[in-house]
């Protein structure tokens, strides 16, 4: 680069410094770094100009005098540059303030670390966490539910430090993936960024399955085809008032169908918003989320003052309106939590901007607590107020707003909630999974319309046949949690601790025997999937 100096500031020793970019040849200006003693504002005495500073604006002086020439080699070295501390804002009215460091104006204090660890890993999983206990069993569920969280936080907090385990090359910049190419070459990254292209497009799948169920409900709701909740002539105990079609209403009902039309409705909605270049206009709406899981602990809530608590303790033998304490089902709810708990790829991201950096395992620990407890509070208020009798806690639904007749007006300003959120994410997603995909293959995000359309038609297409043939939230969740958990969350963590350990020689057996488990505990989960 070129550094050229020009004098702004007259006689008062100010010097703008510009660096030429020699792949454009533009000006990059930066800004003053010197002034005169006594044009410093601050309070405090040890803030004024080093000698140093000095010292470098005579030098600047002396190459300011020089740039006339057309010789490179008279530019000022890089040494002579000013270091960022050294940096201070001139104003034209004869004063300067000093400047902070860049990276210190865009950190986050703790507070803010935390919350934003909880906002990421809240999504669709917590619709699901009641339905998840009711297969496991109350009360192995909660301890599950416990043990789960705390295994994941272990995981996580080892990818968190796993970049300062390699001390061979500069890691300020690398992120879990770059960790996995470090240690397993090509076959890492490539492994890597396949399951986290399963997580990307369970959580698409679980998505449009879920938009199909609030548009549908929504629908009924402005409808009105049913105003009370739907009575099986067969016998079915179960009293849900959202997981059926359109009612007796067939004129309606051919139209607005769960299953047949209203997946196919949303294409005309999503497929043009997946194909926008940037998806910086949809993160202006991040924040639904946070709105959107505050009003569903509210929710749960008031439905659980009003319903009261129905439980009664079976430990091993089910009756006809409770399910044991303790179930043969419990890796579905293993499953989920896996995904509900994940946030093992992005965590290196989310606390670089900690300004507190010795404090990251601590705010960890907290954020994981916070969800942890949330995912209780949720699981824990819907199965025990579910109403046992009249209805069975066996019929509690993958998705809990569905055991919610569709005229509930709590419950539809929630799925009008997370309807115009999930319509905002997705194309977030949808962009995440483009940038993965062409980049590796293209090596450009948007290589052409008709790459992206191929794309784009193939996420679409994916979603419409679950919501059509198999819109099981709950089951779509744990096979894409325990797919994705099995690699990033259980295998490669563990196997990042005991690489650099073994090399160096300090590795112990009892380690190498807990961390192998862990290993374990993610390939059972997966398999164990396939027998629920």
């Amino acid at each position: 680069p070129v550094w050229l100096m020009t004098n702004r500031g007259g006689g008062g020793g100010v010097f703008i410094i510009h660096r030429t970019d020699p792949g454009t040849g533009f000006l990059c200006s930066r800004r003053p770094f010197y002034v005169e003693p006594r044009n410093i504002v601050d309070h405090d005495p040890q803030e004024r100009i080093s000698a140093e500073a000095a010292i470098l604006n005579s030098r600047l002086h002396y190459y300011s005098r020089l740039t006339g020439s057309s010789d490179p080699l008279l530019s000022p070295p890089n040494h002579v540059v000013p270091q960022p501390e050294e940096i201070y804002i001139y104003s034209p009215l004869g004063i300067a303030f000093k400047i902070p460091e860049g990276d210190q104006t865009s950190k986050n204090s703790s507070l803010i670390s935390i919350f934003a660890i909880w906002n990421t890993m809240m999504g669709t999983s917590i619709l699901s966490i009641p339905w998840g206990i009711k297969q496991a069993g109350f009360t192995l569920g909660v301890v599950i539910l416990v043990l789960t969280g705390l295994l994941t936080l272990y995981c996580c907090y080892i990818v968190l430090k796993s970049p300062r385990t390699i001390k061979s090359v500069d890691t300020t910049d690398w992120e879990f993936p770059d960790v996995c190419r470090h240690y397993f070459g090509k076959f890492g990254q490539w492994s890597s960024l396949l399951f986290s292209l399963v997580s990307l497009l369970g959580a698409m799948v679980v998505y449009w399955v879920l938009m199909s169920n609030f548009l549908f409900n929504t629908g009924q709701f402005i409808y009105i085809i049913c105003p009370y909740p739907v009575i099986h002539p067969e016998g079915d105990d179960c009293g849900s008032g959202g997981g059926g079609d359109a009612g007796n209403d067939i004129s309606f009902g051919s139209y607005w169908s769960k299953t047949n039309t209203v997946p196919l409705y949303l294409i005309v909605l999503l497929l043009p918003l997946l194909s926008f270049r940037s998806a910086s206009f949809f993160a202006r709406f991040t924040f639904l989320g946070t709105i959107s899981v505050v009003y569903l602990i509210v929710l749960v809530t008031i439905k659980a003052v009003r319903l009261g608590f129905h439980l009664e303790f079976h430990w091993f033998d089910p009756t006809h309106f409770y399910v044991p304490e303790f179930r043969a089902l419990f890796p579905q709810l293993t499953g989920v939590l896996t995904l509900a708990f994940f946030i093992h790829n992005c965590i290196i991201t989310l606390m670089k901007n900690n300004k507190h950096q010795e404090n990251n395992v601590r705010d960890l620990s907290v954020a994981y607590l916070l969800v942890g407890l949330t995912y209780l509070y949720v699981g824990v208020l819907i199965f025990g107020s579910f109403p046992s009798p009249p209805l069975v806690k066996d019929c509690i639904q993958p998705n809990f707003l569905d055991n919610f007749p569709s005229n509930d007006v709590l419950v539809f300003v929630a799925r009008m909630c997370l309807l115009f959120q999930m319509v905002t994410v997705y194309p977030m997603l949808g962009y995440l999974v483009r940038v993965q995909v062409m980049g590796q293959f293209f090596g450009n995000h948007y290589p052409s319309f008709f790459h992206v359309l191929v794309l784009n038609l193939f996420i679409v297409g994916l979603g419409v046949l679950m919501a059509k043939f198999y819109p099981n939230i709950g089951s779509i969740i744990r096979f894409s949690g325990a797919i994705c958990g099995l690699a990033l969350v259980f295998v490669f963590p563990a196997l990042v601790h005991m690489i650099p350990l073994k090399r160096e020689g300090r590795l112990t057996w009892l380690s190498a025997v807990l961390h192998s488990f862990l290993i374990v505990i993610g390939v059972a989960n997966v398999v164990a999937q396939f027998f629920m």
